[in-house]
């Protein structure tokens, strides 16, 4: 992908609302040797069980069971869709393992932010995150974030050299998605209107 490319997507997802304009947040885009090295890393960590604290605290705990059951369903959907049997741990698993990868994707970002900003700056930084995802599909490619990189920050530092204030929020695979792959034919279902919006007279 040519760089003008990338940078011209990175430029629009920029221009996202930002709360007194302050643009939280940065995306570092991991090439050759660094990606080789991280993606080894993070392959390791996940095979041998290792855990680390992470920087931020995405679920809720304990997770209540409406919740749990939209997560359930998501994960059925998607291992369904490649054939991936509930029981099949080690195909789960293997399938879990493309995160550390970016599944293949042909640029591999690192989202971060500096630590000390509060919630503010983590809503402002996940609206130019979906900016990017929105670019991006404008200029005909094709985005995947990353969660489970947020499981590995310790890692992911030493990996890029990062100091400890700078907290790793995601990762995001961008390029140019195969639309004939069964995994892009997932489907989650989305809730309704009313379980999610009011109006209070």
């Amino acid at each position: 992908m040519a760089d003008s490319l990338l940078q011209d997507v990175l430029t629009l997802a920029r221009q996202a609302p930002s709360g007194a304009n302050l643009q939280p947040g940065s995306l570092i885009s991991v090439v050759g040797e660094a990606r080789q090295r991280l993606t080894a890393d993070l392959t390791e960590g996940w095979r041998s069980g290792a855990q680390e604290p992470e920087d931020y605290s995405y679920f809720p705990t304990p997770l209540p069971m409406s919740l749990r059951r939209r997560q359930v369903a998501a994960a059925k959907a998607l291992y369904g869709s490649i054939g991936i049997a509930q029981e099949d741990r080690a195909g789960r698993d293997l399938q879990f393992e493309q995160n550390f990868r970016f599944f293949d994707a042909p640029v591999a970002l690192i989202a971060t932010i500096n630590g000390d900003f509060g919630s503010g700056g983590y809503m402002d930084f996940g609206m130019t995150l979906y900016g990017l995802m929105l670019a991006a599909q404008s200029h005909g490619l094709a985005t995947c974030a990353i969660g489970a990189m947020a499981s590995y920050p310790g890692l992911i530092r030493r990996n890029l050299g990062l100091d400890e204030n700078s907290k790793i929020v995601c990762g995001i695979a961008l390029g140019y998605a195969d639309a004939d792959a069964a995994v892009n034919q997932t489907v989650t279902e989305r809730c309704a209107l009313e379980q999610y919006f009011r109006v209070i007279e």
